[in-house]
């Protein structure tokens, strides 16, 4: 969901009514009701514990819904270029009371990721249809799935948004009401954050070329190649500076590669290095990744050696 530039501005449980406006576009049919339950949920939390629900109902307050979340999963690394579409699923167990209708039209539950704190997150995102589709489970269990949509090229992150993420779920029963002008209080919500944890990473690149091919044997072979990863504020791959990296061998035959020496990467992501030509075999850079950047191997490069 295309949020971020809203984030900044705004305080609160993850944040969640600046972005009903900016979420509805994306819903079908029951786009009053899943918009109008993001903006519920985030006014409900701003007064409320961090289990996320009102304990009383007052003056047209949502009161606290009996629904409870557990057995989130989400991809432990969720890959981000700079321009591309991401899509990564999530499912949750959504354990209710009896006399709650999961099944109802106007029961809309949905899941987020976010960055930051639960209380005052620095970005929010949410899939395209915000709902989660629940199935019944039991009488008092329904499983929930979705998929969370990142827009790398549309401005939703920021650099300093790498990292981990943390997941939260909601759940809110309309009963009858009218979103924009039903009695609140008789709108059931309940929400809870820091279900999973996750890491939105800045996806890497990584080549690498090692000549003269081919070469004689006991020869000086150079290998290059650069180490770049995407940056979310200009939409472009820059290079990643300062890292280290694996040069690793295969010989001819072999089934796996071997590090012959580390190398770091310099002011502009550039790798270089040399070493003495043994036998035919393939060459490649092996990154190892950090909290921010994911770990990345090259295609490899073979070198014939006479």
């Amino acid at each position: 969901m295309r949020i971020r530039a809203t984030v900044a501005a705004v305080t609160g449980a993850v944040a969640l009514s600046a972005f009903a406006g900016t979420a509805a576009h994306a819903v079908g049919n029951d786009s009053a009701y899943d918009a109008a339950a993001v903006k519920i949920v985030k006014g409900t939390h701003a007064d409320a514990a961090k289990q996320g629900v009102r304990a009383t109902p007052t003056d047209g307050e949502p009161y606290a819904l009996n629904a409870s979340f557990s057995n989130f999963k989400v991809a432990k690394a969720i890959k981000v270029g700079t321009t591309n579409h991401v899509s990564t699923s999530i499912s949750y167990t959504l354990t209710h009371g009896a006399d709650v209708d999961v099944q109802a039209d106007d029961f809309v539950s949905y899941a987020a990721l976010y960055k930051g704190s639960y209380d005052e997150p620095d970005n929010v995102l949410f899939g395209d249809g915000i709902a989660a589709t629940c199935t019944v489970a039991t009488s008092t269990t329904a499983t929930c799935t979705g998929k969370i949509d990142i827009y790398p090229g549309e401005g939703e992150l920021w650099n300093s948004d790498a990292g981990s993420w943390k997941a939260v779920a909601a759940a809110v029963a309309f009963n009858g009401q009218d979103p924009d002008t039903g009695d609140m209080s008789k709108v059931g919500v309940a929400e809870k954050g820091g279900l999973a944890t996750t890491s939105v990473l800045r996806n890497s690149r990584l080549t690498t070329n090692a000549s003269p091919e081919p070469v004689k044997k006991g020869a000086t072979i150079t290998v290059t190649g650069a180490l770049t990863r995407a940056n979310w504020e200009d939409n472009k791959y820059h290079g990643y500076t300062k890292q280290s990296v694996q040069l690793q061998y295969k010989k001819k035959g072999a089934s796996s590669y071997t590090t012959l020496k580390t190398v770091t990467s310099d002011s502009k992501g550039n790798l270089k290095t040399t070493v003495k030509a043994s036998a035919d075999g393939y060459f490649r850079y092996n990154f190892v990744g950090t909290s921010t950047t994911p770990a990345i191997a090259s295609t490899s490069d073979f070198v014939d050696v006479k």
